[in-house]
């Protein structure tokens, strides 16, 4: 992409820095992200239309707190501070931040104190934006004027037009600030003056172009488990290679009921894929036998889908590359403020696989997010049904029994699992939902069926609306639907006589159980 039509973010470590790009993605313009740290002689090189400072958890008075060479301000290009980055701009110019007598998180209404701000062109007087923050600026930094004020925050945000500086106490980016978009869409286009050009149909066509120039007669093989982004991976290279794309869909006896053979079927009939079926359920079950641990399940899945894929990538002797659906968030470097993390799930993916097969890397989704691979997916002819469904996890319906995994145990979760995604559909709310599963509990309870007691599995359900997976809040389902699945649950998977509903949010929950 033209890094000229593009705003690069520096991540000082905050939970929206994701959020950012995203928005401005949504405008058609180009966004990346790099570290607090990056160097001035790259960001000179990237030639970006505008910066913009993200927020954070630490106090630019914290020892170690992150911070930016004093050159920035200097280079001529557009700048934006968001919280953390309104104060790094404060500091710089000589201003003064000190911590708040009341910590401002949550809704707050702002008062703007000029007319003729850019930022805030267009923009409705008193509306509501989103604040999180422990500091403020008590001292105006040289050179800049206020230009809104909250309750709690005298200086809400400021600017320096003659610098083309701004920054602004609030999270323009979350959904929370009422009139946020308007904010960013003023800094892309009245203060930076991007060109909008970031769209599916553009960046299928210079992928196309990348591809054959980098690929030229060579063959590529890719992973195609059928989900969204090795799906819309595959056709984008097709495209591109045609017949020299080998496409390896291994069953690992983890899929949903009969979306293996679905998954073949498709892609085969209607879009003429060079695509091979490895059935290797029976190696992932035979491994998985009496395994309970959830991050020891994925080891093994991951290990054993490494093995079994480069046992049949072997029979290919004349591959020279790899190609992966790996998106932007995978790749975004992370910044290491605050503490060390802490791992929360290992990831299911082919990481290993170039080192050992010594082939090239495709990842032609680096620069994407989960949304805009749809929009390619959609933009190159796969159906809206199957770009719409569910994020399924890597280690398949492993994480969605707690305990051991069995032939049995997996037949009840799918056919529970089939019933709830069925009635979703049914009752017209599948695609109001970002993710929805039914989940197998390692215990039973008793119940009682015609004139029997039994002693039988919980099927638990669950449900989330979310936008990119980060947060995610439980979605609420009719009493109608509830009711409906779970009979037919009950009626018709042999072996579960009670059914559940999960009705936590993320945090502290996580979407899967696993």
């Amino acid at each position: 992409m033209n890094s000229s039509d593009s705003i690069l973010i520096l991540d000082f470590g905050s939970q929206y820095t994701q959020l950012i790009a995203r928005r401005i993605r949504e405008m058609n313009v180009y966004s990346l992200i790099k570290p607090f740290d990056y160097p001035v002689d790259k960001i000179k090189s990237l030639n970006p239309k505008g910066i913009i400072l993200s927020g954070g958890p630490m106090s630019v008075y914290d020892e170690n707190s992150p911070r930016i060479e004093k050159e920035i301000f200097n280079i001529g290009i557009p700048l934006l501070g968001i919280c953390y980055g309104l104060q790094l701009i404060a500091l710089n110019f000589n201003g003064e931040v000190q911590p708040a007598e009341n910590r401002e998180y949550g809704k707050a209404e702002i008062n703007f104190l000029s007319e003729n701000s850019d930022l805030f062109k267009n923009v409705k007087n008193h509306s509501v934006v989103w604040m999180s923050h422990g500091d403020y600026v008590t001292r105006l930094p040289k050179g800049f004027s206020v230009t809104s004020e909250t309750e709690n925050s005298p200086v809400c945000s400021i600017e320096n037009k003659k610098q083309k500086i701004y920054g602004v106490q609030f999270h323009p980016e979350v959904a929370h600030t009422k009139e946020g978009k308007k904010i960013i869409s003023n800094f892309l286009f009245e203060i930076c003056n991007v060109i909008p050009n970031w769209k599916p149909e553009n960046f299928v066509e210079k992928s196309i172009s990348e591809i054959m120039e980098i690929v030229g007669s060579e063959k590529v093989i890719l992973a195609l488990s059928g989900g969204v982004d090795s799906s819309v991976a595959a056709l984008l290279l097709h495209k591109a290679i045609g017949d020299n794309l080998i496409c390896v869909h291994v069953d690992n006896g983890l899929m949903r009921k009969g979306e293996s053979l679905a998954i073949m079927k498709m892609f085969r009939d209607n879009y003429d894929l060079n695509i091979s079926l490895v059935d290797a359920s029976e190696i992932f079950l035979n491994r998985l036998k009496s395994v309970e641990d959830p991050e020891q399940k994925r080891k093994i899945i991951g290990e054993t889908f490494i093995e079994v894929f480069e046992k049949e990538a072997a029979k290919y002797g004349d591959v020279k590359f790899l190609a992966q659906g790996t998106l932007y968030p995978d790749v975004i470097e992370s910044v290491p403020v605050a503490g060390a993390s802490v791992t929360i799930k290992s990831h299911h993916n082919v990481g290993g696989l170039p080192e050992k097969m010594n082939l090239k890397l495709i990842e032609p989704f680096r620069e994407l997010f989960k949304d805009e691979v749809r929009e390619i997916g959609e933009y190159l002819g796969l159906p809206h049904g199957f770009i719409a469904r569910h994020p399924f996890p890597g280690p398949g319906l492993a994480v969605r029994i707690l305990g051991e995994v069995t032939s049995e145990r997996l037949k009840i979760l799918r056919d529970a699992d089939e019933i709830f995604i069925d009635e979703l559909r049914e009752f017209g709310v599948y695609e109001d939902i970002w993710q929805a599963f039914a989940v197998l509990l390692p215990l039973k309870t008793v119940g009682v069926m015609g004139d029997s007691r039994t002693y039988e599995n919980v099927i638990a359900l669950r449900g989330v609306t979310s936008t990119d997976g980060m947060t995610a809040e439980w979605y609420r389902f009719s009493y109608e639907l509830l009711e409906s699945v779970s009979n037919k649950i009950i009626r018709n998977v042999k072996g579960v006589n009670r059914v559940v509903l999960d009705i936590s949010s993320k945090p502290p929950a996580t979407i899967e159980w696993e």
